[in-house]
């Protein structure tokens, strides 16, 4: 048994994000970084001392070290999409529990050869979407179930926004519109937290058909920067989403989501606006008032606290399942595996669509 049930951490990779999930990892009261590699030595100790990272991290010039380092509970996967099949499946195969960035592959395809190689060798798989484990979610969840006496009811209408400006050095070096790292750009980037916002909202129940809408902007490369579209379910009740996701746009977080009794909205559910606490607005039994000249309840703002920042959360959950797989016996959970597979299928209708001139795409 390892000491104090600690989870010991890898990073393959020194992206940006890898910063954050590296402070992520050190705040995490079970987890702890225990090695990072770049494809040279020099890039990975510069990112050490940048980031003021412990002498006994232990620092290499090649992912293949971090991925064969017996000390390496669990590997942190953020590289170019087009590397997560290769570098998941490999870190799988030497028994290494799994935590890769979204979009978690370019297609469906690619993420059951890692979710296969994760269940073969008993490992635990996660995604990198971080807003599932604020306990904002968690609070919202309650008034989306059914039982809850203030329940907003069968859902109806979803929408969510992930927007941000780019700059043009973005727009013109950044892995995410080159479409030999990431052909996927603002659709598997941006889309990935609308899509599984949309899916969470319906009990992860996919949708019926998906659609497109004909407003898609793409760079000369052929990679999608802007992009509209439409989810549809028809059981047990008609819903539909509208997601919107650009790298054109001013940056916005939305969630909306309206139910026959109430609704929810937030403005911050990527990345809340303070990492202390988070807020939304929850409106129940809204009607209007006589002659039509006002409201007869405002919204409720509901704050939830958190002890740990949302990213932080994310780590002691999946370090908390690998110590039980490691020291307990335990089996990996399929909730986050299942949940990153019905988001990328909703990806892949999605892209379906465009490719189809925005025709309905069925699932």
């Amino acid at each position: 048994m390892a000491e104090n049930n600690t989870v010991r951490f890898g990073i393959l990779g020194c992206a940006n994000i890898a910063r954050k999930v590296a402070r992520a990892i050190a705040l995490a009261p079970n987890a702890t970084l225990c090695a990072i590699a770049s494809r040279s030595k020099e890039k990975a100790e510069r990112f050490a001392a940048e980031n003021f990272l412990p002498e006994s991290v232990r620092v290499y010039g090649s992912y293949d070290e971090v991925v064969d380092d017996p000390g390496v509970d669990a590997v942190y996967v953020p590289l170019p999409t087009c590397l997560h099949a290769r570098w998941a499946v490999k870190a799988a195969c030497k028994k290494k529990h799994v935590l890769v960035e979204k979009p978690a592959a370019l297609d469906v395809a690619e993420l059951d050869r890692i979710l296969e190689a994760c269940e073969s060798n008993g490992v635990q798989f996660m995604d990198g979407a971080m807003w599932w484990h604020h306990p904002r979610t968690a609070h919202i969840e309650h008034l989306l179930s059914v039982s809850h006496s203030r329940s907003i009811g069968p859902i109806h209408f979803i929408h969510s926004t992930s927007t941000m400006p780019a700059t043009p050095e973005f727009l013109e070096n950044n892995i995410r519109v080159k479409p030999e790292l990431n052909a996927l750009g603002a659709l598997g980037d941006l889309a990935w937290y609308c899509i599984g916002a949309s899916l969470w909202a319906k009990g992860y129940q996919l949708p019926t058909t998906v659609t497109a809408l004909p407003d898609a902007a793409r760079n000369a490369g052929g990679v999608n920067l802007s992009i509209t579209a439409s989810l549809q379910w028809d059981q047990p009740n008609k819903t539909v989403a509208t997601i919107r996701c650009s790298f054109l746009s001013h940056t916005s977080m939305d969630l909306s989501i309206c139910g026959s009794n109430g609704s929810v909205h937030l403005k911050d559910f990527i990345i809340p606006y303070r990492e202390t606490s988070a807020s939304f607005d929850f409106t129940f039994g809204a009607k209007f008032v006589d002659l039509h000249i006002g409201w007869n309840v405002r919204p409720e703002e509901v704050h939830v606290p958190t002890n740990l920042p949302q990213e932080s959360l994310m780590v002691q959950e999946l370090a908390k399942l690998v110590a039980s797989i490691r020291d307990c016996g335990s089996r990996p959970s399929t909730k986050w595996p299942e949940i990153t597979r019905k988001t990328q299928l909703v990806v892949d209708a999605v892209n379906k669509s465009l490719e189809l001139g925005c025709k309905p795409v069925s699932l």
